[in-house]
């Protein structure tokens, strides 16, 4: 089995709470769980026809009940995600050998349901637009995150999906399409330069900065840790402070921004928000109160380097066989 890289290691070392060392350790290797949402926009399944009460109001019930039984049908053994009920949305869990099943499934085709993971959720349901906004996913693909903001939107508001990779933005309209998405509106564009095609425009903005990654590790998969380098976390780095910069430019006064990576890297991390602030020291942090057991306050020093006080509001998950690792802030800019 492929070892981690002797670098990422002991710079994780560094940075992870040793009480959860071992297990964070031992995520790279084990069997982990797979989350799914069930589709909040009213699809139905054959021929996926919606109705307009469905889809302004949500998932029925019935058509939730029905998906359920189908997987169970298959033999896929579902298990729910009471944290997320209080949010609106019906999340499962299935364990890794029934993966397979649940991808290949008629809902997971017809877009009744998403897999997406629990950290991956957790920046939209942080972001709570309002049926009112307009909302900017500025590195939207594959759409995940956009499809559950439009969910959380009732499919009202709307929402603009930039993505400036083309194989990726035609991913991203497939699965916005798939999934009975009808408030967003997708461009082909880099968001570095949104920022100023766009000022002060956005009354919430996402932005899950393109990465290196390092919690998509896998010990049996090599190919997962051939691109990763400390070249590779300071090129992410050097556009990443560029993306911020250009989201913190497009949203308006009064508005919120979710910085977030499933990166462990503090140059991509911690680093980004701590040089956005001192570009805009009038931007506020604001606490995260998250469901998840695993977390902990973001780092206020790194590598003897002291950071702003601030950045113990943003929050870190460590990974386990529910979660993968994460990282998000959650900015405001003042009146």
């Amino acid at each position: 089995m492929t070892a981690l890289p002797a670098d990422f290691l002991a710079r994780l070392e560094l940075i992870c709470p040793p009480d959860l060392w071992d297990s964070t350790l031992a995520s790279f290797s084990m069997a982990k769980q797979t989350a799914f949402r069930l589709n909040g926009l009213g699809l139905t399944g054959e021929g996926v026809e919606r109705t307009e009460s469905v889809e302004k109001s949500g998932k029925s019930s019935k058509e939730s009940e029905q998906v359920v039984s189908e997987l169970k049908a298959l033999g896929v053994t579902v298990h729910p995600v009471d944290w997320c009920q209080p949010y609106g949305i019906d999340v499962y869990q299935v364990c890794a050998e029934h993966r397979e099943r649940l991808t290949h499934s008629a809902a997971a085709s017809d877009g009744r349901l998403y897999i997406q993971s629990l950290s991956s959720m957790l920046a939209p349901l942080l972001l709570a637009p309002k049926q009112t906004d307009w909302v900017l996913d500025l590195a939207a693909a594959p759409g995940g995150k956009t499809i559950l903001l439009a969910e959380l939107m009732r499919n009202e508001g709307k929402i603009s999906a930039v993505e400036p990779v083309k194989s990726r933005f035609f991913r991203l309209q497939a699965n916005l399409e798939r999934m009975g998405v009808s408030n967003t509106r997708c461009y082909l564009k880099d968001g570095r330069a949104i920022g100023s095609l766009k000022p002060v425009s956005f009354d919430r903005i996402l932005l899950d900065a393109p990465c290196s990654s390092e919690s998509r590790f896998r010990l049996d998969q090599p190919e997962s840790l051939s691109h990763w380098s400390l070249a590779k976390v300071a090129e992410c780095a050097r556009k990443q402070k560029r993306l911020i910069k250009s989201a913190w430019e497009a949203l308006k006064p009064g508005g919120r921004l979710v910085y977030c990576t499933c990166s462990f890297a503090p140059e991509e991390n911690e680093l980004i928000v701590h040089w956005l602030l001192r570009q805009h020291p009038e931007a506020h942090v604001l606490p995260i109160v998250a469901p998840v057991e695993r977390i902990r306050p973001g780092l206020t020093s790194c590598q003897g380097k002291a950071l702003s006080a601030e950045l113990s509001k943003t929050l870190r998950v460590w990974p386990d066989t529910d979660w993968d690792g994460f990282y998000l802030a959650l900015l405001e800019k003042p009146l």
